[in-house]
């Protein structure tokens, strides 16, 4: 498994982390027991950074990560969490000293620990990324020994650059994916000038880059992939990133088809994209069961992958993708 730095953590962290959404809530049910092997498939793959948020699960997804630290005290790697979406709003009113040391108590707790490694504010309005006082207070988490490290993860290449710009973000999470590529122009290398990691999110486009979907695929009531279609709950371009359904199923068929042509699995292929763009620090693939965990990680062994490929997927990209997304975010 690859390793880099992951900005100005200093900490080095697997090229392939895991994040764990699916583990607390929001993709379906997801037994105790399937979430722990999660875990221990991805530690075994050589994973060492989990991504998580004290809203998944309600807290449920750092309270399983604690338990398997507790279980697994040899594994060394690195938990980044995020906390403001327990607020009524990500608004710059409710983002205040006082709740930002609520929250992080609240994630020390559920996952054990006295320091968190890392804590990024979860997608908040601009406003808030744009507030002398929000990073005064994240400096004073710091100060005060219960945050190691800051970062946000953003919805917009727009926030991401405000954000790169403040001395002290250690790292950025966006959505980054062959279905959305606009990070790329930018913010990479903005972030890579500036020593900030990257932490690529929704890398297989909700799963369509699995190319296991086909246009009359049910999800159930409870996974966003449902009940999120239209940004009902939450920013649509966390839902297929952004894609309407039928059109990113159709790309994932080309997507597939260029995949195996490459002598890869889409899955892998798609990871290993992400993984190789220049100033990525990590992708953090959820997964529901073991084996998923296990070939998620695989592409973090990727050799480079081909001109040639790489060509053709930013000819898909342009073509089938880039009018519905490039512009929005």
């Amino acid at each position: 498994m690859d390793e880099r730095t992951l900005g100005r953590t200093g900490r080095n962290v697997s090229a392939i982390g895991l994040g764990t959404w699916q583990i607390g809530g929001g993709w379906g049910t997801v037994e105790d027991s399937d979430a722990f092997a999660v875990l221990d498939a991805a530690a075994e793959s050589g994973v060492t950074f989990f991504d998580t948020a004290d809203v998944y699960g309600d807290g449920r997804s750092e309270q399983l990560i604690g338990r398997w630290r507790a279980s697994n005290p040899d594994w060394s790697g690195t938990v980044a969490t995020k906390m403001i979406r327990r607020a009524p709003a990500p608004s710059l009113e409710h983002a205040t000293e006082q709740n930002f040391q609520q929250w992080v108590d609240r994630s020390r707790k559920n996952l054990g620990v006295d320091t968190l490694d890392l804590v990024q504010l979860h997608c908040p309005e601009t406003s808030v990324l744009q507030s002398d006082a929000v990073y005064d207070a994240l400096d004073a988490l710091v100060e005060g020994g219960k945050v190691a490290a800051y970062g946000v993860s953003v919805e917009t290449c727009d926030q991401a650059l405000t954000a790169i710009a403040r001395p002290h973000v250690a790292s950025v999470q966006i959505i980054l994916n062959a279905f959305r590529q606009k990070p790329m122009e930018a913010v990479l290398p903005a972030a890579a000038q500036a020593g900030i990691g990257i932490i690529a999110r929704v890398p297989l486009a909700s799963g369509l880059l699995s190319g296991r979907y086909t246009k009359d695929t049910v999800f159930a009531e409870d996974d966003h992939r449902n009940f999120n279609r239209h940004g009902e709950a939450f920013d649509v371009g966390e839902t297929f990133a952004g894609v309407d359904f039928a059109t990113g199923v159709d790309a994932a068929a080309e997507f597939t088809q260029l995949a195996h042509e490459a002598g890869l699995e889409p899955t892998v292929a798609a990871l290993a994209w992400v993984a190789q763009q220049p100033g990525v620090s990590t992708v953090i693939p959820g997964a529901r069961n073991a084996e998923q965990a296990h070939s998620n990680s695989s592409a973090g062994e990727v050799p480079d992958l081909s001109a040639d490929f790489v060509a053709k997927v930013a000819e898909l990209y342009r073509t089938a993708i880039k009018p519905q997304v490039h512009h929005r975010w």
